[in-house]
């Protein structure tokens, strides 16, 4: 056994028809007809995929769609269409989930479960690939598995095996040269050595190998015998808190699926006491028994052990569903994730309610970025930069922490900025006294504004490392008054030394 295989178990899916199988599903009346896939490649109409009536028939993935219907005339011709084979793989993906929590997406026809320790469930890995065949030929997919001590060589044998053999390692050293998967030249020079199969390269000096064939070559190889690491990068990542209920019969019904999911989120809560955690993202996946699986996730905004208020947003969010949880014949499985944990300590609370105050107001942000999504409910902070409009940023209020505190105005001192800023500044026509001083009248919006007290310069000069053309220019900035009253924020964007005529602007209004 390789020094990187360990003892680890991997099982690679391989979905030959995904697109055609795919589109069956989601067809009213599936085509009575061979059915391809085509999208323009190289200036021409091609085949991205094909059903196995096709390939009966000799079309090839590749090959013009001109000469595909000049061989069968008879086709059902539909646009291909990743996106839709991306997210069907995903959905199987997920349903996978309730065989171990590390699955990987092998685009675009593949998923690798990482199946180590995870077989005692199904009586050994035999019963466990009992059970997803069962389940995936239920959804209509066509599967063909492997299991390997690697990733890499579990997939190879998925994809590239043609007949059994006496064990896994001779499996892969009997697999083409293919399985490496390299460009079509190194490819077509390694069969011209006469090196068609893993066995036979395997058999030569690594190093002839790299030196002849390229150092990609070698390190396939290496990876393929488990002589190299083939780490796999799961879908999802584990989760540090996660709960899990099997059932020998499916629930069928929202009512009784919510109250176990109330169960728990509970137990979740628990074993966040015992760390001393609380929890700000949480994942409910409900695993139907037909082999596909819905989660639904939720967030708040500060560290919680609260389950009625869990419970309460994951309501919200099940109330919100623009395609309703359906169980279909059933859940046979539920798993709450707690995948977002962070420190939660005891609060103190102040005698006039503040800190109830402020819970209640987290309480209310969360409830509302569960209904209407997260990037709807904004607040803003206070962002470390001197220049005006990017002293603050807008960000999603269940996770915006406040990196730099709110500058403190002056005790009895009037506003430095106004309350209500354009953006972009306008550009106003200005009458200074002297070229370099300050405004004496404005034209803005075609109405001429007498200026009658003014305070300034308040001189802002560009942050050097982002000075870009007129970015950099340096801006005097006043606040003035005209003869009715009215307040307003203008300044000069440019000295004369940096500029021959430089502009003026309004920024703001003060109330």
């Amino acid at each position: 056994m390789s020094k990187f295989s360990g003892t680890r178990r991997y099982l690679a899916l391989f979905f030959p028809w995904l697109p055609a199988e795919r589109f069956n599903r989601s067809a009213p009346k599936p085509p009575d007809l061979p059915l391809v896939f085509a999208e323009k490649q190289r200036g021409a109409l091609r085949l991205a995929s094909i059903d196995v009536r096709a390939q009966a028939l000799g079309l090839r993935v590749g090959m013009p769609l001109a000469d595909a219907r000049a061989q069968v005339p008879d086709l059902a011709i539909v646009p291909h269409d990743p996106v839709l084979d991306q997210n069907w793989l995903d959905r199987l993906a997920q349903g996978c989930a309730r065989y171990t929590p590390l699955v990987a997406l092998d685009s675009p026809d593949g998923l690798i479960l990482d199946i180590t320790g995870c077989t005692h469930l199904f009586e050994g890995e035999a019963g466990l690939i009992d059970d997803i065949d069962r389940r995936l030929n239920r959804l209509g997919m066509t599967l063909r598995h492997a299991l390997g001590p690697t990733a890499d060589a579990a997939r190879a044998l998925a994809r590239y095996q043609t007949r059994p053999a006496p064990d896994e390692a001779s499996a892969i050293r009997r697999l083409p040269v293919a399985a490496l998967e390299l460009d079509a030249e190194a490819g077509t020079a390694l069969v011209r050595a006469g090196l068609k199969t893993i066995g036979d390269l395997a058999a030569r000096p690594m190093a002839n190998i790299a030196a002849r064939f390229g150092a990609n070559t070698a390190t396939a190889l290496r990876r393929l015998l488990g002589d190299a690491p083939s780490p796999l990068d799961p879908r999802i990542a584990p989760p540090p808190v996660a709960t899990e209920r099997r059932f020998a019969e499916p629930v069928a019904n929202m009512p009784h699926a919510t109250q176990i999911l109330t169960e728990l989120v509970d137990e979740a809560i628990g074993e966040l006491a015992e760390r001393g955690k609380g929890g700000r993202h949480f994942r409910a996946t409900f695993f139907r028994s037909d082999g596909l699986a819905r989660s639904i996730a939720v967030e708040t905004g500060h560290p919680t052990r609260d389950s009625t208020l869990v419970m309460r947003l994951f309501a919200e969010r099940m109330d919100t569903l623009r395609d309703p949880l359906d169980p279909g014949f059933g859940f046979d499985m539920m798993r709450l994730a707690v995948p977002r944990l962070e420190a939660l300590t005891a609060t103190q609370l102040k005698l006039e309610g503040g800190e109830v105050r402020a819970a209640a107001m987290t309480e209310l942000v969360d409830r509302l970025a569960t209904r209407i999504g997260r990037g709807s409910v904004r607040k803003f902070i206070a962002a470390d930069t001197h220049i005006p409009e990017q002293a603050q940023l807008a960000l999603p209020a269940i996770d915006a922490a406040p990196p730099t505190p709110w500058p403190a105005p002056e005790p009895g001192e009037p506003p430095l900025r106004p309350f209500y800023l354009f953006d972009p500044p306008q550009v106003i026509e200005v009458i200074a006294e002297v070229p370099d001083g300050p405004p004496h009248r404005f034209r803005w919006r075609r109405a001429t504004h007498a200026i009658r007290r003014y305070e300034g310069p308040e001189r802002i000069a560009s942050e050097w490392w982002r000075r870009k053309d007129n970015a950099g220019l340096t801006r005097d900035y006043y606040r003035v008054e005209d003869e009715r009253g009215r307040r307003y924020w203008l300044f000069r964007h440019g000295l004369y030394d940096e500029k021959p005529d430089p502009r003026w602007y309004i920024h703001g209004l003060f109330a």
